[in-house]
């Protein structure tokens, strides 16, 4: 929003300046206020126009992330660049009552949580170890939570993490309330996330 403006309307609105908010990221960083920096979904495109001006890179991106979004050039993009990934949702978000998640109820994630005797949300989660990204799940059960914490001390096998890419895949969080044709810097969803979608 432009300085002293009132109201949300279209002649209100700035394009979001990344470059300036990341310098005053460094700055809190430099002054030690925060450990590391990071950024929350950003795409590929934004990652790498952000890494072109940034003189502290980004630590983190924390991006939706589930064996149905697996984010592969993103992932890839984030190893060759030393940023780490972090998953959010990686359970597919069950529970909510605004967005529609089959994420757990995937055949071919069902079949490879009976193979091995697990969950399909600790096959989930522990599919996103093994991609090497950090998962974020969150539950108030204390059942699921300890269900949920039992994902380190085994694996899954090459013969079946292999299915995985099978799945077809589908952005859970499509970001509709955030793109608009005249009061948004991003007129539709494949704007807002680079074409990757």
């Amino acid at each position: 929003m432009k300085k002293g403006s009132v109201g949300f309307k279209p002649e209100n609105l700035l394009q979001p300046d990344i470059p300036s908010t990341w310098k005053a990221m460094e700055a809190l960083y430099d002054s030690g206020k925060a450990r590391a920096i990071g950024v929350s979904n950003f795409s590929t495109k934004k990652l790498g126009d952000l890494l072109e001006v940034a003189r502290v890179p980004p630590a983190v991106d924390q991006v939706e992330c589930h064996p149905s979004w697996r984010q592969a050039k993103l992932h890839e993009f984030c190893k060759a660049k030393g940023v780490h990934l972090s998953g959010y949702s990686p359970l597919g978000s069950p529970g909510s009552t605004w967005l529609k998640s089959e994420v757990l109820k995937n055949p071919i994630l069902n079949m490879v949580a009976e193979k091995l005797g697990k969950s399909p949300a600790q096959v989930a989660l522990r599919w996103g170890l093994q991609m090497g990204h950090s998962v974020l799940p969150k539950s108030t059960n204390e059942a699921r939570i300890k269900e949920n914490f039992n994902v380190f001390d085994w694996s899954i096998p090459d013969e079946l993490f292999s299915k995985f890419d099978q799945i077809e895949q589908a952005r859970l969080l499509r970001g509709t309330s955030f793109v608009h044709e005249t009061l948004s810097p991003y007129k539709n969803v494949k704007e807002l996330w680079d074409g990757e979608i």
